[in-house]
């Protein structure tokens, strides 16, 4: 019988706190879709300005959360938004921006750190004269951390160059920072500072801080005035909303300072898996939250086999690609649950080489 859980399948697997359920239990309310829920525009005023921005929205999700941000950037169906090929938005968001929006994406290759070249994003730029032929180029989306890349942080200096061409050519610029809070502990610099240079940015408050259900973006007064009305539009208008805001805003108190902690324990995770003969880790990628396990070729074992062996003994993983593995830490992973998964890693591979 399992009798230990370790699940690393994701950072959004968080349990609420207790401090959480209580405020949850205790939050001030009233109908946010009319715009009096008290603690919904606690969070939404503090957001802001954390994030440096004019004003803030609570969406349901991140995914909702981008589709706004595109759709009030592109309002013009038959628009274009630059993105990397391996970005959230262009992988895992349904395709929502031109299912919905009628958005066309550009997408350019994702380096390994998560960046897209500069030259690259500037020759993707649309001549406008040839508006009758192509879309008209309107939006760059950048992604900070970068998932696909293991949680890769884009720097300041990175961010603000790719604004300077936004800017230039007259383009907005959307940061999807789900982790951006993990961004801003690993580069030791305030998150405010990570999105100076965009017009807008999603938050998500279910990720690497932990609150159950969430996200928020931001941007200026009309951006968010915009943003509210396509909430409503995309179903996203909830009311006693306050209840859900309360424990973010616990989240944000109590688990910001956690994530420091969570980087050591990913490193200490990682550098032990690499370690192991027929695991494959690439330290350069491992910055934050999130590690890719590679199957080498050595190794006798496969993903499915490993996966079973975990979850007979309490620890979930993500199956990413037909030989990766994804893990990905949080609050609730202890020292001692990296030492337990490490011990069960080591037993898994050695069971199968040696029959």
């Amino acid at each position: 019988m399992v009798t230990r859980s370790v699940d690393l399948r994701s950072d959004t697997v968080t349990k609420p706190t207790e401090s959480m359920r209580a405020a949850m239990a205790s939050a001030e309310v009233d109908d946010d879709v009319l715009g009096y829920d008290p603690t919904a525009l606690l969070l939404e005023t503090k957001m802001a300005r954390i994030m440096g921005k004019e004003a803030a929205l609570f969406v349901p999700s991140g995914t909702m959360g981008n589709l706004i941000a595109v759709l009030v950037h592109c309002e013009v169906r038959g628009s274009e938004v630059i993105l990397g090929d391996t970005c959230h938005i262009n992988i895992y968001e349904n395709g929502g921006i031109s299912t919905i929006g009628g958005v066309h994406s550009r997408q350019l290759k994702n380096n390994d750190d998560g960046t897209i070249d500069i030259d690259l994003i500037e020759s993707a730029i649309r001549d406008p004269r040839g508006e009758l032929m192509f879309p008209t180029t309107r939006l760059i989306c950048l992604e900070n951390t970068h998932a696909n890349s293991g949680g890769r942080c884009l720097s300041v200096e990175y961010t603000n160059r790719v604004g300077e061409v936004a800017k230039k050519h007259g383009l907005k610029l959307h940061i999807d920072g789900a982790r951006i809070f993990n961004a801003s502990v690993a580069l030791g610099v305030t998150v405010d500072k990570l999105v100076k240079a965009a017009d807008s940015a999603s938050v998500c408050l279910s990720k690497g801080i932990g609150a159950p259900i969430g996200s928020v973006i931001v941007g200026t007064k009309n951006f968010i005035s915009k943003a509210k009305r396509l909430r409503k539009t995309l179903g996203g208008g909830m009311r006693q909303i306050g209840i859900l805001c309360a424990a973010a805003l616990v989240a944000l108190k109590e688990n910001v300072g956690k994530l420091e902690s969570d980087h050591k324990k990913t490193r200490l995770l990682a550098d032990g898996l690499n370690e192991i003969k027929g695991l494959g880790i690439n330290p350069l990628s491992v910055e934050t939250n999130i590690i890719f396990i590679d199957i080498v070729d050595c190794t006798r074992t496969t993903i499915e086999k490993i996966c079973k062996y975990l979850e007979e003994r309490g620890i979930l993983v993500m199956h990413d690609k037909p030989s990766r593995l994804r893990v990905v830490l949080h609050h609730q992973i202890s020292t001692s649950d990296v030492q337990y998964t490490l011990s069960c890693f080591q037993q898994a591979i050695q069971i199968e080489n040696d029959n």
